[in-house]
């Protein structure tokens, strides 16, 4: 089983990232953090690294539905979208499959929210 999906898209890196948030926010994802990996890389390390970040996206009524069934399921959460550009004018897309993520954890009620959250995350990739 695979852990994420992704797609690769022929556009600008951040028109790249314009449009995912778009596809997010239409299926009922907020962005709770964004991280610039290729920031925080040269930052931190002073190393150069290609265009990369890290959304967590969240959809609130989903969270709470997972709190409810599962009270440490917050450190499984957000939801991670990430954006990379792999060549000039190449952007791939990649957000994790939740139902694999919490494939550890024994819990029926848990794994139909993930059920649920990775129908509407698979329509996030298949929409770009």
């Amino acid at each position: 089983m695979s852990y994420y999906f992704t797609k690769e898209v022929n556009c600008p890196f951040e028109a790249a990232i314009t449009k995912v948030m778009e596809e997010l926010k239409k299926e009922g994802f907020g962005i709770l953090t964004e991280i610039d990996v290729k920031a925080t890389l040269k930052k931190k390390l002073d190393v150069d690294f290609r265009p990369y970040r890290i959304l967590g996206a969240c959809n609130p009524p989903f969270a709470f539905q997972a709190l409810q069934a599962e009270d440490k399921i917050g450190t499984m959460l957000p939801c991670n979208v990430v954006v990379q550009e792999t060549a000039p004018g190449k952007v791939e897309v990649t957000a994790i499959d939740p139902v694999a993520s919490m494939a550890a954890v024994d819990n029926p009620n848990l794994k139909t929210v993930a059920e649920q959250v990775r129908a509407k995350l698979k329509k996030v990739i298949d929409n770009l």
